[in-house]
Formats: structure tokens, C-alpha cells, sequence
């Protein structure tokens, strides 16, 4: 056989080193199997209650789950495969949760019971209602709804009752989205008659107050406006701004080569503009209009006597053989002006002033800083007639500190890797290798006779024969099967040239006749 063979060409030395190849290669093996077949776990839920620990690994045992506990007792992590089946396992149990009921509490009424159990079996099926649709919430692991519902029976007149209030509290959560938490108020107001979300307080695990934030809002809104905080905006557009500005740095002078630091004053106030124009010409809404004349020629020496010189102004009155000549006009003219109401909402966000500071690496070229501080003020639209102020500096900056020592876990990981590498590779020329061989003896298996062994002149029908009957005793046996035939003619005319000539010729005149 070509192992025992190369076994026994081999110096001890080769073949201790042999051994411990073989060795090394069984023992990568295993270990990677054993790495392989390791459970991996994910994270499943957290911020358990460690009293509700204990039920919620009896229900995984009970199916058969794999699981892990992590942080004390707070977190639990299952086999990842098995993530779909441990949801269920739970939900079935009613794991995690406070517990609460929901409507299915009103299905266990009984005859009898008086208006104030009703009262109080509502609101608690409210409660867990709302209580199960926030923990579908993503983020949520658990959540208890407390309602304060105003008697309606106990109160006679409106302006004695008092408004409903809820107050939810959050367990779980490890960064719940500001949104998120504006839409739990408005889902509790919603679903809570004559609840608004004013009156609505969210806390998580640890007592922080989630809504109403200290601006009013959650998000830092101000109150039920709607409208952000000034911290919020100025903070925004301040990180908003210095990104900006560091990313054009960074694209610029290289990673590591600027700071940039925003600060700025910015009005968050919502205004209403109105402007009133009046126009240049004027349009007549009302006229009135009065005329009177009186002409008259020479009387007698004084007027009629009675009533009808009355009506008669003194100064029109003729005298005797005198003439008069009297005019009375009035005119009235009310004119209308054009104007036009212009109601302007000016949005929030414009800035007052603001301050940009930036921090050059020490390998910066100084040649280079003035183009680099024109560059920020126009990229950051810095005006000095509103107050803006723009400060560059350079400084050495601290060297970042040393990437940390991979682990021997990981460097072992590499190293199999490797190891795997080879392995595969070693594999690859053994059967590389069979397969030729294998090929090489089957097509030595057809090649004639008279090739292998040419020991004397012979005639073409002898060789015939040989081929055809199976070879006697007489017959030399053949050589070894691995050889090729290529190789042995080559042999045999290396060997004896004459020979090999002698048999040509024999041939040739053989074929003559």
C-alpha cells in the first residue's frame, strides 16, 4: 500500500510530527464541533420582576425550553431557535405581566350585584384593558393603568364634578421613543370618557416622569400647544449644525482633524403677523346733493300780508321796485378707502444669534486656517450685524486610546478558522489524489501484453495470441499495475536500443510478405 509505504520511508522524526499533527487536527475538531453544537441564546425579556421569575422559568421547564437568566434575575434569555415557541409558552400562562384583567372580568357578573361592584368591575376591566394594549407596544414588557372616574350619581350639577385622571406606569422599558410615549397618553385619553391627556401621568420603573415633561410634554412640547420647548429646538439645531459643519471638516482635513461646538439662541415663540394696508385711492360709497336758486324782479312796496311770505328768507325778501337773486347748493360725499388684511403665522426656529466654536488639530498647516474659517462662517450663515460670533483655535488633540487586546476567545476563533481552512484543503488533495489514481490503474488495465514485456523478437501473430488466451506460467508475469505504459517502453529502450530494433525490423519484414 503507498501509505505503509510512505509510513515506512518515514524518519521518527517525521513520524512524531505526523502524530502530532493528527493529534492537533483531532483536537481542533472537537472543539469546534463542541462550539458548534453550543446553545445560543437571545435576550427574550427584561426588567423582570424577580417575584415573577421563578413562575416564568417553571413555565419554559414545563415545555421543555431552554433558557438563561442574565442581570441578576431581571433578564432572561432562551434558546434562539426556540424564540417563537417561548413567546407562546408564556402568553399561554399569562407570563410576564401585572395580572390585570381585562373585559373577560365582566363575563363572571353574577345576579345581584350592586351598582357600586359594577362601578368598580368596570373600571378595573378598563384598566386592564388599556394595560394589555400598551405592553403590545414595542419596548414595553409591562404596564399597570390606575383610573380615578368621577360619580356621576353623586355629583348633581357640572361645575361640582371633577375630571377623570389615569396614571400609568411603565415596567420594562429600557429607551422608549418620546413619541412613543406622547401616543400612550393620547390612547389612555381616548379610551377613558372625558379623560384629556393633561391628566394623564406615565412613569417607567425607576420614577421618572415620562408625561408630562417638564416642559409641559413629553417630548418637551409646551403643554397641549403642541409646540417644542426652546431647549428642545436651540439643542436640535445645535447638533444639527455642528454635525453639518464636523462632517464637512472631517471630508476636508481627515477623520480626527476638528471639533465643532454650536451654541445657539434661537425664538421659539409662534406668532400671529396682521398688517393693514389702506389704499391710495378712494371709491365714493355715498353722495347727497343739494341745490336751490331764486330769481325775481320788482314788487310793490312791501310783501304780501299773511302766511305765505313766511317761508321766504328775510334776505330774499325784494324791497319795494328792487330785484333779487338767490343760490343755495350743498353737496355730501362719503368716500371708502381700499385696504387689505394680511394675516401672517410666522413659525418658530429663527435665530437670534449664535456662537460657533471650533478646535483644528495641531498637524492642521496654519495656512490653511483662514480659508477653513471663512469656509464654516458661510457654511454656517454667520452674520456679525446680528451678533453671531465664530471662534477658531488649535490644539494638540489627545491621541485615541489603543484598541483593546482581542480575547482569547476570539483569537482562538481565528485560529480555528485556520485550522478549518487547512483541513479542508488536506481533504481536498486526499481525494484529489484516490481519484487519479484510481483512474490511472483502470486505464493500465486494458493496455496490451506485448507493451509491459518485450523480451525477444517476436512475430506479430504470437503477440496476437498472448493477448487473446491468458498468459501461462511460462509468461513473465507483469510488472506493477501503477506503472504506466508509457514508462516502460521508455525503460526498455533505455535499457536494450538492439533489442527494441530488431523486433521493429522483424515487423516490418513480416508485414512485406
Amino acid at each position: 500500500m503507498p501509505t505503509r509505504a510512505m509510513l515506512a520511508n518515514l524518519s521518527p522524526r517525521g513520524r512524531i510530527a505526523l502524530a502530532a499533527s493528527a493529534l492537533g487536527i483531532v483536537v481542533v475538531l472537537f472543539l469546534g464541533m463542541k462550539m458548534a453544537s453550543a446553545p445560543s441564546y437571545t435576550t427574550l425579556l427584561t426588567g423582570l420582576d424577580p417575584a415573577q421569575t421563578g413562575k416564568v422559568t417553571a413555565a419554559l421547564d414545563q415545555k421543555g425550553i431552554g433558557y438563561q437568566l442574565q442581570n441578576n434575575g431581571t433578564a432572561l434569555a432562551v434558546d434562539e431557535g426556540k424564540t417563537a415557541q417561548a413567546r407562546i409558552a408564556l402568553a399561554s400562562a399569562g407570563l410576564p405581566g401585572t395580572q390585570q384583567p381585562g373585559f373577560e372580568l365582566l363575563d363572571k357578573q353574577k345576579l345581584g350585584t350592586s351598582d357600586f361592584q359594577q362601578q368598580v368591575n368596570y373600571q378595573r376591566a378598563l384598566e386592564g384593558q388599556l394595560a394589555q394594549t400598551i405592553e403590545q407596544i414595542q419596548g414595553v414588557s409591562g404596564a399597570q393603568v390606575q383610573l380615578v372616574l368621577p360619580d356621576k350619581q353623586a355629583q348633581l350639577f357640572a361645575e361640582q364634578s371633577s375630571p377623570a385622571s389615569a396614571a400609568v406606569l411603565l415596567s420594562g422599558t429600557t429607551s422608549l421613543d418620546p413619541g412613543a410615549v406622547r401616543g400612550i397618553a393620547q390612547l389612555v385619553a381616548s379610551s377613558v370618557p372625558g379623560l384629556s391627556t393633561s391628566k394623564v401621568t406615565i412613569t417607567d420603573g425607576s420614577g421618572q416622569l415620562l408625561w408630562p415633561g417638564s416642559a409641559g410634554g413629553a417630548d418637551g412640547s409646551s403643554g397641549d400647544s403642541g409646540l417644542p420647548s426652546k431647549q428642545a429646538v436651540e439643542a436640535r439645531y445645535d447638533s444639527a449644525m455642528a454635525a453639518s459643519l464636523t462632517a464637512m471638516l472631517t471630508r476636508t482635513l481627515g477623520p480626527g482633524k476638528a471639533q465643532v461646538q454650536v451654541n445657539a439662541d434661537l425664538d421659539a415663540n409662534q406668532a400671529t403677523q396682521q398688517q393693514l394696508v389702506y389704499g391710495t385711492k378712494g371709491v365714493p360709497l355715498t353722495q347727497h346733493k343739494e341745490t336751490e336758486a331764486l330769481k325775481g324782479g320788482g314788487g310793490g312796496a312791501g310783501g304780501v300780508a299773511g302766511t305765505g311770505a313766511n317761508g321766504v328768507p328775510a334776505y330774499a325778501q325784494a324791497g319795494a321796485g328792487g330785484n333779487s337773486n338767490y343760490k343755495h347748493s350743498t353737496t355730501d360725499q362719503t368716500l371708502g378707502v381700499n385696504k387689505t388684511i394680511t394675516n401672517t403665522k410666522i413659525a418658530p426656529g429663527a435665530i437670534n444669534n449664535q456662537q460657533v466654536s471650533v478646535l483644528l488639530d495641531s498637524s492642521v498647516p496654519k495656512a490653511a486656517i483662514p480659508q477653513i474659517q471663512a469656509a464654516v462662517a458661510n457654511a454656517a450663515g454667520i452674520q456679525a450685524k446680528r451678533g453671531d460670533t465664530l471662534s477658531v483655535g488649535q490644539v494638540q488633540f489627545a491621541k485615541p486610546p489603543a484598541a483593546p487586546a482581542p480575547s482569547p476567545i476570539a483569537t482562538f476563533g481565528s485560529y480555528l478558522k485556520y485550522a478549518f481552512a487547512g483541513l479542508a484543503a488536506l481533504l481536498f488533495l486526499f481525494f484529489v489524489t484516490r481519484a487519479l489514481r484510481k483512474r490511472e490503474a483502470e486505464s493500465l488495465a486494458g493496455e496490451p501484453t506485448w507493451l509491459r514485456e518485450i523480451e525477444a523478437p517476436r512475430p506479430l501473430a504470437e503477440l496476437e495470441r498472448l493477448e487473446s488466451d491468458p498468459p501461462t506460467a511460462a509468461v513473465r508475469p507483469l510488472r506493477s499495475p501503477e506503472q504506466t505504459a508509457r514508462l516502460q517502453v521508455e525503460d526498455l529502450v533505455a535499457r536494450d536500443p538492439d533489442r527494441v530494433a530488431q523486433q521493429v525490423r522483424a515487423w516490418v519484414t513480416e508485414d512485406d510478405r
